[in-house]
């Protein structure tokens, strides 16, 4: 490869990382043709993109600002499945296809600037979705504000009640 070529494609790196704060370094090692095309098919369904890289260039191309822990995973065959938007949507792919053909690993990611250990990646995978967190923060929030209306409301069924037993009495 020429040095120019690889000047290039340390450019382009850089600016895959600058441009974006999730991503996942996946080890791709035992991964067939046909199965490399079925998960390129399915990243690009979901508008995520997967980027085979070399160790040198990459290194090259993450500069000084991304800690030494995160370094050290580009090592083997090593590509980036990068998010612009959603990284757990992303995890829930990648972790959906590893489990299905057992032949990809992610190695390590950055998850908005913040480095994520392998072992932390199936603890992003498994979270909900954006909406769905969202959604169950506002259930959490309205929850003592209908209980505090239930209470209010209580005496006055009751008194209904009670008035509607004492008509039918007599």
């Amino acid at each position: 490869m020429k040095r120019e070529s690889k000047e290039e494609q340390v450019k382009e790196i850089s600016k895959i990382f600058k441009s974006c704060d999730n991503f996942y370094l996946v080890d791709f090692m035992k991964m067939s043709v046909a199965q490399a095309v079925e998960l390129r098919k399915l990243f690009r369904e979901h508008s995520y993109s997967f980027r085979v890289v070399k160790n040198r260039l990459a290194l090259r191309a993450l500069g000084e600002e991304f800690p030494e822990d995160f370094k050290k995973y580009f090592q083997g065959s090593t590509a980036i499945a990068f998010a612009p938007q959603n990284p757990v949507g992303l995890a829930r792919v990648l972790k959906e296809f590893s489990d299905q053909s057992k032949v990809l690993t992610v190695k390590a990611g950055m998850l908005e600037g913040q480095f994520l250990s392998p072992e932390r990646f199936t603890e992003v995978a498994t979270l909900g979705s954006r909406e769905d967190l969202i959604a169950k923060i506002g259930s959490l929030m309205v929850l003592p504000l209908m209980k505090l209306l239930r209470t209010w409301q209580a005496p006055l069924s009751n008194l209904s009640s009670l008035l509607s037993q004492l008509k039918t009495k007599k």
